[in-house]
Order: structure tokens, then sequence, then C-alpha cells
């Protein structure tokens, strides 16, 4: 506790911790609306497109000046978004491809403009080559302001037309028949994805800043079911994400905060697919085994109320032989479980000494209900 403590005490621990919920927020706000779109290349292609903006921005300030290169890597970033929708809209190709060319296109000129850079010298100790992979520890007070600023920015405009982003993410075309600016608001939120993409470039870098984008919107819409509480929880999430990477990071020197950030975000995604009620995997697995379980049981009443109407009885007493005969495998566990429901019970059939089974008035009911929801006869059913 008192290392932890002095942690929190550390004023560039502070700085990190705060960029980072910076980043987490934002990223989980508009990460939300990239996912719901299917849009989670056009995020690679933006966090790749950014790098000739990031190397723009150095050449123009002559220097480390977030600002300059935060306006660098939204305006080529937002140049790439504008070029996949001119490719799409003007040629055969589909968006994948569109998206692949600006990406190539995009991350191509940065490296050679990055490569340029450093050849003319100072760009490894001013920092500009971290924006490939991060460094957090690179980020300074005054950046903070920036990146509150850009992030402000972009929740202000979710806010502002959040009816509209809603109804573009979830159904276009119906908003394009309500007369809504489709195009304009689709381009909006690329744009914002931008914004998303260069507050986190310090942070995480070029390379995994899709990843933080996408994964808290990912582990987010396991949980919800609304566009509201995705939001909010991808926000919760991505804050949490970046927080808990720094201070993972922190505590253990020597491991890059960015790549930290990405694997909690990712730990929370896979928790997510694993343990949200109704979608997580081992729900979806308790149910599936649930449901065969009552089928089998159907099955078997089934077949008892069946037998009963094929012998004129229905407390005609069924060796459990002919029960395994009729469906090809063991009932002995669905039996037992309709035992312990009180549907069926164990009979003898002297002189037969093999087990032998029947229904109970209550078992007779629920045989009766599952024939009126299938439709079927009893003797079919049966078999």
């Amino acid at each position: 506790m008192t290392g932890l403590a002095e942690l929190f005490q550390s004023q560039l621990v502070q700085t990190v911790l705060i960029g980072a919920a910076l980043l987490g927020v934002v990223s989980g706000v508009l990460g939300s609306f990239a996912v719901l779109r299917r849009q989670s290349l056009m995020g690679d292609t933006l966090s790749h497109a950014a790098l000739p903006g990031v190397c723009l921005g150095f050449l123009l300030a002559g220097g480390r000046d977030l600002g300059s290169i935060l306006a660098g890597a939204f305006l080529t970033g937002a140049l790439a978004a504008l070029a996949v929708v001119l490719i799409t809209r003007t040629t055969r190709l589909k968006t994948d491809a569109a998206l692949g060319i600006a990406l190539s296109v995009f991350f191509a000129l940065g490296v050679v403009l990055l490569t340029l850079v450093q050849a003319r010298g100072g760009a490894g100790q001013m920092g500009l080559s971290t924006f490939l992979f991060g460094q957090a520890a690179a980020i300074l007070r005054s950046d903070l302001w920036v990146m509150a600023g850009v992030t402000a920015a972009a929740l202000a405009l979710v806010a502002a037309f959040w009816k509209e982003f809603k109804l573009v993410s979830f159904d276009p075309d119906f908003a394009r028949v309500q007369g809504l600016p489709v195009l304009v608001l689709e381009i909006a939120l690329t744009v914002m994805v931008a914004m998303a993409i260069v507050v986190g470039l310090q942070m995480v870098g070029v390379v995994l800043m899709v990843a933080m984008l996408i994964a808290p919107a990912a582990a987010a819409r396991q949980w919800v079911r609304s566009l509201g509480a995705m939001v909010l929880l991808s926000a919760a999430f991505g804050a949490f994400s970046g927080m808990a990477g720094a201070l993972i990071s922190a505590q253990a020197r020597g491991l890059a905060t960015g790549p930290v950030v990405v694997l909690v975000a990712s730990a929370l995604v896979l928790l997510s697919l694993l343990l949200a009620p109704g979608r997580g995997l081992i729900w979806q697995a308790l149910r599936a085994r649930h449901d065969a379980q009552r089928l089998r049981g159907e099955r078997v009443l089934l077949t008892l109320h069946g037998l009963g109407a094929a012998h004129g009885d229905p407390a005609y007493p069924s060796e459990a032989g002919m029960i395994d005969a009729f469906h090809g495998v063991t009932s002995r566990r669905a039996l037992a479980r309709l035992q312990a429901r009180g549907l069926v019970r164990a009979v003898r059939h002297p002189p037969e000494e093999t087990p032998h089974w029947e229904l109970t008035d209550s078992g007779r009911d629920a045989a009766r209900a599952a024939l009126r929801r299938t439709g079927g006869d009893v003797e079919g059913r049966a078999r």
C-alpha cells in the first residue's frame, strides 16, 4: 500500500493516469459507434494514416509541439477517411479494398517522412519515434490540456447529435428516408474517430491505437442492450484499462505503458466474452445444456404418453429398455431428472423384473402441454 501511495504522489504518474483516463473515455465513447457501424478496420486505417501527420506537424513546428503534431495527425487521418469515402463512391471497389489502399499508402508515406525527419537528427531525443508504439512517460502537463480539449470537443459533438448518430448507426436507410444528411453524419463520426486516435497517439502509438478504440466497446457490447448504456460502460472500461495499464507499467519498471493498457483492455474483452450474462460463452454453454436436457426430458414424456395412448392406458408402465429403443440412446438420466420433478415414477410390473416407468398426473399434464406446443400426434411424437 505504501508503494502504491508513493506512485500516486508522483507527478509523472499523475500525468500519465489523467492522460490514460482521457484516452479511455474518448476511445470508449467513439469506439462504440465504430463497432456498431462495423467499421473496426476504419479505426486501424485512421491510426496508421496519422503517422504522416505526426511527421508533418513535427516539421512545421520545428520540434515536439503536441498541438501541431496532433493537428497534423488529425488532418491526415481525416484525409484518409475522405479518401475511403471517395474511392467507394466513385469506383467499384468495396469498402475493405478502399480501407486497405488508404492504410498502406498513408502509412508508407508516414514511414518515409519519419525516416527523413530522423535523418535530420534530434528526432529520437524529441520523442517523435515514440508515436509509433507510444511512450506515456513523454506526456507533459501541458499536453493534458490539448488532450482534454480534443476529448471535450468529441464528447460535445456526440451529445449535440446523439439522436442523429444513434439513428445512422442502427438504421442508415431509415435515417435517409427521414431526410437526415446520412453522408455528412457518417463523415462526422469518422472524423471524430480520427479525433480519438490523435488523443491516444502518444499513449499507445499508431500501431496499437485501434485496439484501444475497439476493445472497450467490444467488451461493453456483451453486457448491455442499449446504445446509451453501451457508451457509458465502454467509457468506463476504457478509463479503467488506461489507468490500470498505467499503474501496472509504473510498478513494473521496463514495461511500456501502451502495450500494457491494450493488454488490460483485451483482458476485459476476454472476460466479457466468457462471463457476460446472456451473451457470454459460458452462459450460452449452460443455456444450451439446459435446453438439451429439457428437450430430452420432453421427448421422454411424449414417449411415455404415446405408449400409454397406444395401449389404451394413460398409466401404462413402460419398460426402460423400450423407452431407450425409441430414442436410440439411454434415457436413464432424463428419467432421473423427470422423477426428481415429480413427472414420472418407477413402478414394478410383475412378473417382469426389469425397471418400468409411468407418468404421474403432473407428468401427463406436462406431456399434453408439450403436445400442444409441438402440434404433433401422440404416437408420432412418441417415435
